[in-house]
């Protein structure tokens, strides 16, 4: 087994997709979430430790660690009139990706440029590891560390893509 990439389910995290409405004030909609501007193609962090990434025009994934069972009722209710907010928790799986080799493993699977000069910390894309759509963004750049979310029917086929990409790793070091 190569060292320095480990892939680790994250567990008991509110997962919610917003949508901008039409006309949205954009400004306003950051402040109700606790963020100076709305991402795009990037991942925040709030002040109430939420995580906002951009995946796509006026649309976002908002993640809360440790998320109350009522936490996407509690998001509609706080952008009513703003944004659409539909509750993912049960339909997306969360995996960090952490060590020296992450980021020469996502490349062997991601279809974008994953260079420390065009993707560093913050840095968040859609993109198609083993066949699924995945949401990836980097949170820590001096010990590479990425987090995945995808569709939960998709995690056998990523974890399944993770051990052969390590294993291919270990062949040829």
């Amino acid at each position: 087994m190569v060292e320095g990439a480990e892939l680790v389910p994250m567990l008991g995290m509110g997962i919610a997709a917003v949508m901008a409405r039409r006309g949205a004030d954009m400004t306003h909609l950051a402040a109700l979430l606790g963020i100076s501007a709305m991402p795009v193609a990037r991942a925040l962090k709030a002040g109430s430790g939420e995580i906002i990434i951009g995946t796509g025009p006026e649309m976002w994934l908002v993640i809360s660690p440790d998320a109350a069972p009522d936490w996407g009722e509690s998001l509609a209710e706080r952008l009513a009139g703003v944004a659409s907010v539909s509750d993912q928790s049960g339909g997306y799986a969360l995996y960090s990706l952490r060590g020296a080799k992450a980021r020469q493993l996502l490349q062997k699977g991601a279809f974008i440029d994953l260079h420390p000069d065009a993707f560093g910390r913050g840095s968040a894309a859609t993109t198609v590891i083993a066949h699924a759509g995945v949401i990836l963004w980097q949170t820590e750049e001096e010990a590479p560390a990425f987090e995945l979310a995808l569709f939960r029917s998709f995690q056998a086929s990523l974890e399944h893509w993770f051990t052969v990409a390590l294993a291919a790793m270990a062949a040829a070091d």
